[in-house]
This record gives structure tokens, sequence and C-alpha cells, in this order.
């Protein structure tokens, strides 16, 4: 038997689910304020949610992490009498099991409970099996935990995974961390970097070439593909692949065979595919730089990686991870670290997501030399300088991490996003010294997107 737990300020609602859910055999209680019920969740265990959006306190999407931070971790079916598209999107890139309409029949309603439930228990008996490998991977938010619920799904799956996310989140990481999970693990894990691969050797490079099949070809090259037979091919920043290329190797991913150059027959390579970009293949397919069929042969699973500012209870973590790492590179005796540095890296937004903390934390260590402890001092300039200013903004506040993530009182979701990407652009001109060309490369923007977003935020583009 479940539990389950309704959040609705309508009375004569909640006993009528919790009713219907008491004949499939579950139990069912409810509460008709957002801090009522978070307050029963947090003090009990629950398998689900049914979470509505108009409450009489808040808006129930916005409260969505706080109730898959509770320690039962309950699958949260948001519930809505006015359709929003937005808050749809929303919700469910936040991680809400399902979003439902109301009013809709009884079996609508709870066909998304039973669903869930039967996912949990997949989940549970999973779990008894063995942990998964996640070397590098480190984090404990509910961004994160859904990303490692998709990648244990990749990894027990012979599926092609599309793996997106900004520079810096752990792509790579990730797509090893599918590879060292399945039953494709002791074969190779071959890596192809799609954004510098020559574009006159593009093909010889990934299909190979016999002896004498051009001008150069002295010996034989097994390709990449050919490589990667039993194992895993990795394609880095596939939206960087020639066009051309993209068109014959949408039928070596369909038929797994293909014809080295100068070959007279085809050879077979049974490879999985695991694909990631930085860039918005849509956009790239709407543009006519990528094909709108190899992308979907590319993503028949998708994961998306969150940027580190949307996972901020992270960074600690990661920080003594990667720490204790570099210590151990540089053969130095571990650190320790101040409240008041740590207070400063959750604040940072982190354009450069993991990987700039990993210099940042580089940095402080060739800053700190013998002392046993990384001071806030020991950070670079730009982390210090974006504190300071917090912390000088007109009313003086500074709050604490967790006083920012129950802030319920929000901008519209358009005007928040533009604040972000402001915010954004701004620090990464910081970074990049006002180079232009170093900024958009860092940003993985093309040429017109990325001096038409600062033509739209208002910023300088010189």
């Amino acid at each position: 038997m479940a539990k389950v737990l309704i959040i609705d300020d309508d009375s004569m609602f909640c006993e009528m689910l919790a009713h219907k859910i008491g004949i499939l055999g579950h139990e069912a209680v409810h509460a008709h304020s957002l801090a009522e019920g978070h307050s029963i969740v947090s003090a009990q265990a629950f398998d689900v949610v049914y979470l509505d959006v108009r409450m009489p306190d808040g808006d129930g999407i916005q409260w969505l992490p706080r109730f898959q931070e509770t320690p039962s971790k309950p699958e949260v079916i948001i519930m809505t009498g006015a359709g929003d598209p937005d808050g749809a999107e929303l919700a469910i890139k936040s991680g809400a099991w399902d979003y439902v309409r109301k009013p809709s029949s009884m079996q609508a309603m709870t066909l998304p409970l039973v669903r869930a439930l039967q996912y949990r228990r997949e989940k549970d008996e999973k779990a008894l099996q063995g942990d998964l490998r996640l070397e590098g991977l480190v984090g404990g938010s509910p961004a994160f935990h859904q990303c490692l619920d998709k990648l244990a799904q990749a990894a027990a799956s012979q599926a092609a995974v599309l793996i997106q996310g900004e520079t810096g989140t752990g792509k790579e990481l990730f797509a090893r961390a599918i590879h060292e999970n399945s039953d494709r693990k002791n074969h190779p894990f071959v890596v192809v970097d799609c954004s510098s691969l020559p574009q006159t050797l593009v093909e010889s490079i990934i299909l190979g070439y016999e002896k004498g099949a051009f001008t150069g070809a002295s010996e034989a090259r097994k390709g990449l593909v050919a490589q990667a037979n039993g194992g895993t091919l990795f394609l880095d920043e596939v939206g960087e692949l020639p066009l051309a290329m993209q068109r014959a190797f949408l039928r070596v991913l369909q038929e797994h065979k293909f014809r080295p150059i100068g070959a007279a027959k085809e050879i077979h390579s049974d490879f999985r595919l695991v694909a990631a970009t930085n860039r918005d293949l849509e956009v790239l397919v709407a543009g006519g730089n990528f094909r709108h069929d190899l992308l979907f042969r590319l993503r028949s699973l998708t994961i998306d990686l969150p940027p580190l500012r949307a996972r901020r209870s992270d960074i600690e973590p990661l920080t003594r991870h990667h720490l204790e790492k570099l210590c151990s590179r540089y053969n130095q005796a571990g650190k320790g670290v101040t409240p008041e540095l740590v207070e400063a890296l959750e604040r940072y937004d982190w354009p450069g997501n993991v990987r700039e903390l990993i210099g940042a934390l580089e940095q402080a260590l060739a800053a700190a030399g013998d002392s046993p402890i990384l001071y806030l001092r020991h950070l670079p300039q730009r982390i210090r300088v974006a504190r300071a200013r917090a912390s000088a903004e007109p009313d003086g506040a500074f709050p604490e991490p967790s006083e920012l993530s129950r802030e319920l009182s929000l901008p519209p979701l358009k005007q928040y996003r533009r604040e972000m990407d402001r915010r954004y652009f701004q620090q990464l001109m910081g970074i990049c010294g006002g180079d232009i060309k170093r900024a958009m490369e860092q940003s993985g923007l093309s040429r017109s997107r990325f001096y038409g977003l600062l033509k739209e935020l208002g910023l300088p583009s010189q």
C-alpha cells in the first residue's frame, strides 16, 4: 500500500480524489495549504504528492523543489484548473512526474499515480541489484538525481543517447558512466570530438581507409567507428559534425555497416552511440545546419544536464571532492575551507559550470601555497568581486542559501529568464576580459545568435 498526499484548497475535490485512491488500495491524506502539506511530507514518508498550482499561500510549481527535497523524495503530480503551457513546461523540467488538468475524470487523475508507483517499485528493485559506478559524478540535488535516474535507464538500454548541457556540465563524464554501467563496459569507449575534426579528413577519420585510397595513404587505417566495435562510440559536440558527414553517418547508425574509403566491401561494427552537445540542435535543424532525421535517431533517450547555478546545493560536495583530487595530483596535504569561501562559491553563477569551478580551485590552491586552509582571499578575483557586489546591494542583504532557495516572490518567467541571460553574458564578458571572439567560443552560440542576444539584452557588442 502506497501513501499519497493531496495538496489542494478545495476540500470536496480532495475528498473525492482520496476516496478513489482508497479504492485503488492506497492511503491518502490531504492538506489545504502549501505550508501544511510541506510540514506533513517532511514528517512522514510519502510515495506521491498531488500538488495544486494555485494555492492561498503560494504557487505550487515554485514549491515543487521543496517537496522533492523531503526525505522520502516523492514523485510529484502537478494539478491545475487553468491551462498554462509555460507552467506545464516548467513543471516537467523541474522534475514533476506529470501535469494534469482539473476537472478531469477520476481515471485520468489517477492514471499518473498508477504509473508513478510502478516506476518507484521498479527503481527500488534495481537499487537492490547494486549501485551505479559514478566516477567523478558528485551531487545530491533533485536536479542531479533526475539525471542519475536517466543515466541508469540509459545504461540498461542499447538505445542511442543524447546528452545536452552547457559547456563544463560534465557531458563526457555522463557518457563514460553510461558506458561503465552497461554490458559493454569491457569493450572500447571511443571519443570523437566533432568540433576538432578537420573538414577534409573527417570521413577518413571516422570511417577509416584502405592503403592507396588517396595520396598519402601509405597504409590502411581503422576508423573510429570500427574501433568502437562491441563498445560505445561517443560523438562529443555532435552539433559541429559537417552536413556531408551527417548524411553518411545516418546510414552507419541505421545499418551499423559502412565502407572505408577505398574498400571494396562494407564492414560491420556493433557499437552503441552516445552523443553530446552544448548547442540547441532544434535551432540548428531550423537553420538547415543539422539533419532532422539524424536528430531523431540521436535522441532515443535524452539527458538534460542542469547548469551548476541550478544545483547550488551540490557546490560544497563538488568543492571538497575536487579539492581532494587536486591535492592528490599535486602531492599536497589536504586543505580545509572556510565557510566564507563556500558561501562565495555558492553565490557565484558559474557560466563555465563544473569545469570553471575546478579551475577556480586550482587557482586557489596555487594562491594558498603551504596554508592548510583555503580562505576567501585565495579565490580568483572575479568570484570575490561577485560576492562583494551582492553584499553591497541597496538593502544590504546577503541571505543564506536556504533563504534564497525558499524565496516565494518571483518575477514572471520571461522576465526571470531575461535577467538570467543578462547576468550570464555579464559574467562571461568579465571572464573573457571583454574579448567578444573568446566569449562567443565559450558560449557555444553561433555568431548571429550571440550578437542577437547582446542586442536584445541591451549589452555592448564591441
